[in-house]
């Protein structure tokens, strides 16, 4: 974008046009993304915590059948708000026949205050739900019998086993010094039983990402990823227990497990970077960190649209002579914006037009400016929704379900059979934006190619981090039960 730094010599068509140039993604460069996230995730984990991607062990070693019964509960800790779940599984006949959740806000002052604070919060609120499972029609098998939980924390952890994981920092409002280093199971079933709480019990901490792979698995055995794309985006996979080198003792060899990959901080000199990711990149609270996320990301697709938009009106006069200063605010326009007029299909582009006089102050456009305002929305969400392609195609490429018959790393070598392979996503950008979403699926389709885009199925899976826990709680009961364990192949 170099050439546009000259505002005399530049109209908006022209800028337009070089930034729809930079902002490009030709399936060639598509293809070379996946392959270098591919090689990344490799990296990562042969080399843990040395490389960009993470690629962090959950140490699952199972995932939700559909053969599941009996009383379950999910815990999700994620924000100023606390949510607590059960579900009554049924097996394959019944599968959910009944499920309940709560959510309470947590008060400032146990936010800021103590671990025993904030643990005893949360203890109080689980005691008191599950003492209602009886009087709202909820069957445990027996009295005593434990209540099994799925803990879905979305706060920085060093995770150490399936159940448990060290508090790294507590971040979103939260401000609690002395349960940095601490793990966060041991701090909740200590305050459960100063609670009386005996017949309750953590048996897996994961994260969204996660659950929203489980929750999809529960349905469909093909299920092998799960995506974030909402106003953070992030990604796990199934993977071979023997690829986990920091597992200190890990199931059989050919056991499968589910890796944490933390893609949003994917970083390539393939990505196509333009003046205004850059610029965001370099005013953020975390700059050279999160490049994937923050061109993807719900969180920052309306903040890019408002940088170019503010160059624009700065280079090319989009909005007259003077600059709105609603513009000028860093985030003042935000990705529901931008997907509301980029879904606007009336001739006279009269949504754009209320959207730029709701959100930027200016009350009257020409169609020329809108339908240029339009366009941008139009090369950002492209960019952002192809690049989540690559990203997806990536792991696809990782554990060999794109290739030749789509053999896989995660079969016997002697199965042949064409596989099947199902996306599980969740998030406003995939639920909410359809353009977002067809531009995401037409691009997996290029780069697979039509035959093998034919075996990869992306669909909806809603509310991992509470249903999808509840269900991880589920599948490790039912492991331990049956003594067996390992992710069915």
């Amino acid at each position: 974008m170099e050439n546009l730094k000259n505002s005399e010599s530049c109209d908006p068509s022209s800028f337009l046009r070089h930034f729809r140039k930079s902002s490009a993604t030709p399936v060639m460069l598509l293809r070379h993304i996946a392959q270098a996230m591919a090689t990344e995730m490799q990296e990562g984990l042969d080399h843990p915590g040395e490389r960009k991607l993470k690629m962090l062990p959950t140490y699952l070693e199972c995932l939700p059948t559909g053969n599941e019964r009996g009383l379950f509960y999910a815990i999700d800790l994620g924000g100023t708000n606390f949510r607590v779940l059960r579900v009554q599984l049924d097996g394959k006949e019944g599968r959910i026949l009944k499920q309940e959740s709560i959510q309470v806000p947590i008060p400032q002052e146990v936010m800021t205050g103590s671990s025993k604070d904030l643990f005893g919060f949360l203890a109080k609120t689980i005691v008191q739900f599950v003492s209602r499972e009886a009087d709202l029609g909820f069957e445990c098998v027996a009295l005593n019998q434990k209540r099994d939980i799925g803990f879905t924390f979305s706060f920085p952890v060093n995770q150490t086993k399936v159940n448990g994981g060290s508090i790294n920092a507590w971040t979103k409002g939260f401000s609690i010094s002395d349960g940095v280093g601490e793990d966060v199971v041991d701090q909740l079933e200590i305050a459960l039983a100063d609670m009386g709480s005996v017949n309750t019990k953590v048996v897996c901490l994961v994260n969204d990402t996660v659950g929203t792979l489980a929750q999809c698995r529960y349905w469909n055995d093909d299920a092998m990823v799960g995506v974030i794309l909402g106003t953070g985006s992030n990604a796990c996979y199934v993977e071979r227990a023997a690829a986990i080198s920091c597992w200190s003792s890990p199931p059989e060899a050919d056991d499968l497990t589910v890796v944490n990959i933390e893609w949003g901080n994917f970083c390539s000199e393939l990505l196509p970077r333009t003046f205004a990711d850059e610029g965001l990149d370099a005013d953020s609270l975390n700059p050279g960190q999160q490049e994937f996320e923050k061109m993807i990301g719900g969180m920052y697709l309306g903040e890019i649209l408002r940088r170019v938009l503010l160059k624009m009106a700065e280079d090319t006069g989009l909005f007259g002579s003077e600059i709105p200063e609603r513009l000028t605010k860093p985030f003042s326009l935000l990705t529901p914006h931008m997907s509301t007029m980029h879904g606007d299909d009336t001739s006279s582009l009269e949504v754009v037009g209320s959207v730029i006089e709701e959100a930027i102050g200016v009350k009257y456009t020409t169609l020329a400016t809108r339908k240029v305002v339009y366009d941008v929305c139009d090369i950002i969400a492209e960019r952002g929704a192809r690049l989540s392609a690559a990203g997806i195609v990536g792991i696809l490429t990782k554990i060999n379900r794109c290739g030749d018959l789509m053999l896989s790393c995660l079969t016997t070598p002697n199965d042949t059979e064409v596989k099947k392979t199902v996306i599980a996503i969740d998030g406003s950008l995939y639920e909410k934006y359809p353009k977002f979403r067809n531009y995401m699926e037409d691009a997996m389709k290029e780069m697979l190619g039509e035959d093998y885009a034919n075996n990869v199925t992306t669909t909806l899976s809603k509310d991992g981090s509470g249903v999808g826990a509840a269900l991880l709680a589920a599948a490790i009961s039912t492991e331990l039960r049956l003594g067996d364990v390992g992710v069915t192949k």
